[in-house]
């Protein structure tokens, strides 16, 4: 029994990990993360989102070259800030997130990295318009089958495990693409040419292979098969029909206007959360009619919106402010 189990644990995570990134024409990118997206000793054209974006094109997509947050040593912290200091609009349709590696390299803990990366995650959607099949998360590299790391690699080897079961099962919870990208890392000792220069970061080659992969999970949709406006639940992104809200302007400035298509419930909650998800505002949707919200002592940056039915989360929905 335990074995029959087992096996449909796994069928289904392999059935979550089988799920298409959706890629949109014309594709706006945006890269999320630190050396590895930034491209640490190689050439700007060998970096793996300016060779996804290259890739997209010879398939017939408009793709311009993507625009890439990243800096070499930034943990999840460091990212988050310069996202926020970015003011970035909630526009792109490609969005992609790698970090983890400093966290570990400096000494920090996988507890505190999971739900500052969560954070990132939600972010992250946020700035795809909330289209969760429009991001994907690629996993942590393992830096110990390098030169620079082969002395400690069993140690390193065991890090990044914990730091990537830990960043694979959020992007499983929230329903949006794992790409595992470190087994194509582990080669490196066996082929010098998947190195850089410096014996730490990856080579364009095993750039290349990175993209490859990548290139595997997508599926070109169009513009109308999106369902934008259909909202879904945050625990496993199954859309639900009997919970929408109509939310404007988003971007917003100092007033926010929402309208519940729900009837109106005295059990019914709206509460107004960070990146993080920490509640700021609550309001009671027991009237009908537009409900307006001021949010003049907000500072500029992402928020979601959850609608609450008694005490279960029907409905997140990200919204940004200028």
């Amino acid at each position: 029994m335990k074995k029959l189990i087992l096996i449909l644990l796994i069928a289904s995570v392999n059935d979550s990990m089988a799920q298409k990134l959706n890629v949109v024409d014309p594709v706006k990118f945006l890269a999320l993360g630190d050396s590895y997206t930034i491209g640490e000793s190689v050439a700007p054209a060998e970096r793996w989102p300016v060779q996804l974006a290259e890739a997209l094109r010879r398939k017939g997509l408009s793709c311009p070259d993507p625009t890439i947050i990243a800096t070499t040593g930034w943990r999840t912290d460091n990212l988050k800030d310069a996202i926020q200091q970015a003011h970035l609009k909630p526009e792109y349709t490609l969005v992609s997130l790698l970090i983890g590696v400093n966290n570990y390299y400096q000494g920090k803990s996988v507890e505190a990295y999971g739900p500052e990366f969560e954070g990132l995650l939600s972010t992250a959607i946020a700035l795809a318009g909330g289209q969760r099949a429009h991001v994907f998360v690629v996993s942590i590299p393992d830096y110990g089958y390098t030169p620079f790391g082969k002395d400690k690699q069993i140690t390193i080897t065991l890090g990044i495990d914990r730091f990537n079961a830990a960043n694979k099962a959020i992007a499983i919870r929230m329903g949006v693409t794992y790409i595992d990208i470190t087994g194509i890392s582990r080669r490196g000792l066996a082929d010098a040419d998947l190195v850089a220069g410096d014996g730490l970061h990856p080579s364009g080659k095993m750039y290349t292979a990175w993209t490859a992969l990548i290139l595997e999970h997508l599926k070109i949709a169009r513009p109308a098969d999106e369902g934008n406006n259909t909202p879904t639940t945050p625990e496993n992104g199954i859309r639900d029909a009997r919970y929408s809200l109509k939310v404007y302007p988003n971007p917003f400035h100092d007033i926010l206007q929402v309208q519940s298509h729900a009837a109106p419930s005295p059990n019914r909650r709206l509460s107004l959360l960070t990146s993080t998800g920490e509640t700021i505002k609550h309001v009671l949707l027991d009237t009908q009619g537009t409900i307006l919200i001021p949010t003049a002592d907000l500072a500029a940056g992402t928020y979601f919106l959850s609608l609450r039915d008694q005490d279960t989360e029907v409905l997140r929905e990200p919204i940004v402010k200028h």
